[in-house]
């Protein structure tokens, strides 16, 4: 079990529906990632708690939810920190850069409590395969992830990242993306409030809106969103011994193998 060390807050706007929020994450000796929302009765982040996975993922119980977790999630996973309480004054949780690096950076500024990681592996093939989309899990002697993606893009078609757990930052500091000409139809509907050049890469017909963190970033990012949504099974994706093969995925199909993941599990 694995928690930090102190009290520690941040505040910051949505990404959706651009509203201040404030996030105080407290140690905790439960062994769940529990979140408290306006007051309201907590909810544990587990996949049998997602309530949509429309634009992001918003997990949560019938009077309180948690909207844009899957970046915390991410940077959860990528502390190893399974034991934590999260207190939010707002539905939906900052978007920050649009990355997982600034959570990374806060958890690490309040300290983690080390432990010995527990690693996992599948019982059997783990897979959802639906047209041009898949993802399969298959037992392996060590983690490997692979995800490939065909934008409308030139530099987004037919191009995969695999993940370096020898340099994770650049999955980390991976921001999230979008089609820029789509903004506004995305505002008009109410989604996207927060969207700014810093938090959000904008993929226009040739090039981006901003600098790009690294190679592929937005590729990087599917990889973020994958890890943050499997830890939602209740064991770190970064703990699988695993070949993880995705193709044309998103936040739908991630949760859907993640529920079907999370009784294949068996710890080694």
């Amino acid at each position: 079990m694995t928690t930090i060390k102190k009290e520690i807050s941040i505040t910051g706007n949505g990404l959706m529906k651009n509203k201040p929020c404030t996030v105080t994450f407290f140690p905790s000796n439960e062994g769940k990632i529990r979140y408290f929302v306006k007051g309201q009765e907590a909810f544990i982040a587990d996949v049998d708690n997602v309530l949509s996975t429309d634009h992001c993922v918003t997990l949560g119980n019938k009077k309180a939810k948690a909207m844009l977790e899957e970046h915390l999630s991410a940077a959860l996973a990528f502390c190893g920190i399974d034991s934590i309480d999260i207190c939010m004054d707002e539905f939906e949780i900052p978007a920050l850069d649009g990355s997982a690096k600034q959570w990374v950076e806060l958890f690490k500024q309040a300290g983690i409590e080390k432990s010995k990681p527990k690693y996992y592996t599948v019982s059997e093939p783990v897979y959802y395969l639906n047209g041009k989309t898949s993802l399969v899990i298959l037992p392996s002697d060590e983690l490997f992830i692979s995800y490939a993606v065909n934008y409308d893009h030139p530099d987004l078609t037919r191009r995969w990242v695999n993940y370096n757990p020898k340099n994770p930052d650049e999955i980390i500091e991976a921001r999230t993306f979008g089609f820029y000409k789509d903004l506004r139809k995305y505002q008009m509907f109410g989604f996207a409030q927060g969207v700014t050049v810093e938090n959000t890469v904008g993929l226009k017909d040739e090039g981006y809106t901003t600098e790009l963190r690294s190679e592929n970033e937005p590729i990087k990012h599917k990889i973020l969103d994958l890890i943050g949504d499997l830890y939602l099974t209740g064991v770190n994706p970064l703990n699988l011994k695993a070949q993880i093969l995705v193709k044309e995925a998103g936040h739908a199909v991630h949760v859907k193998v993640a529920k079907i993941l999370k009784d294949k599990l068996i710890e080694l």
